[in-house]
């Protein structure tokens, strides 16, 4: 199926391009164990891109420099505010680092310096990216519309040449297919958007919270944006288990307003499945990811729940006229 080959391309892209070029790295005691802040429960990232401000933070920074070898330590003194921040900051890491992930902690740092909240400054910045790339996801969502129109015609399609493998018919089949997209006027390569986009700004974004420490010292709406679920809860915070709740439930409605982006029967069965694998999964991630990221997968699935919505209705006002 291509759609899903599609999907797998780009996450095995986005997760080599990220393993090779400045993914967040984390102090690491003597003993070879992630140092943890105390308080917070996260593992501290070696290679931050501003300066800490919160004490037990840079308490913990202290310490560890005085039992690391010199080619380890994390000079703090020279690491700039992170209200000043700047995407020619620091030391090259690589693209992904300068291309994506120091514009994304900027665009991040100055929001909320604006408004005062970095926890804000998450939901906004998602929203403000989602907005701008709108008019590609809107693509998307169409597609998945004009594809559930076509279903029948490709249904009746996969019957039709259900017992006939040889050149010739394929060669028809093919065309035949090609006929009804343009009929529906559906570009398959366009399904693929939503994928391509959605990743490579998840990864970002992880990278982004996991090494602004204004970010990750801040409490937002009584959740501190640096724990897990699963840290909080070991402390008695049970109320973090919303986290959960929200990520299992908007990942699951964003994936099942898409897809519409099955091309027959069977596939619409895979799609389903990977659909249900992709909800199992993104459940169990969220207990141990930070609240600053699992804010900003709700606002982004979120966002394309109401977007779907909306073309669903578009798409429906147009038929009725």
């Amino acid at each position: 199926m291509k759609y899903i080959k599609k999907i797998g391309q780009v996450s095995i892209i986005c997760i080599l391009v990220c393993s090779m070029t400045g993914c967040t790295k984390y102090l690491k005691n003597s003993d070879g164990k992630a140092v943890q802040n105390s308080v917070t429960g996260q593992n501290l990232p070696s290679n931050i891109l501003c300066k800490p401000t919160d004490e037990e933070t840079l308490k913990i920074y202290e310490e560890y420099n005085e039992t690391a070898k010199s080619g380890k330590k994390i000079n703090i003194e020279e690491l700039q505010s992170c209200s000043n921040l700047k995407i020619t900051s620091g030391k090259y890491e690589g693209l992904w680092t300068t291309i994506f992930v120091k514009p994304l902690a900027v665009l991040i740092i100055k929001i909320g310096s604006l408004i005062k909240s970095y926890g804000l400054a998450l939901i906004l910045t998602t929203l403000l990216i989602r907005g701008i790339v709108w008019p590609f996801t809107k693509k998307t969502a169409l597609q998945s519309e004009n594809l559930k129109l076509a279903k029948p015609e490709l249904d009746k399609l996969e019957k039709k040449y259900a017992n006939r493998q040889d050149q010739e018919s394929m060669m028809m089949k093919s065309q035949e297919m090609m006929m009804i997209y343009k009929k529906y006027n559906i570009n398959p390569l366009s399904g693929c958007l939503f994928s391509f986009i959605q990743i490579p700004l998840f990864f970002a974004f992880y990278e982004a919270i996991s090494r602004i420490p204004v970010i990750f010292e801040e409490t937002f709406l009584g959740f501190q944006l640096g724990t897990s679920p699963l840290i909080a809860v070991t402390k008695g915070h049970y109320y973090y288990l919303i986290f959960i709740v929200l990520i299992a439930t908007a990942t699951y409605y964003s994936f099942k307003l898409n897809s519409g982006a099955a091309m027959s029967s069977e596939q619409e069965k895979q799609m389903k499945s990977m659909s249900k694998v992709m909800v199992v999964i993104m459940t169990f991630t969220s207990f141990s990811i930070s609240s600053g990221i699992a804010i900003y997968w709700i606002t982004s699935n979120v966002f394309t729940i109401i977007q779907n919505l909306l073309v669903k209705r578009m798409k429906k006002n147009v038929k009725s006229n």
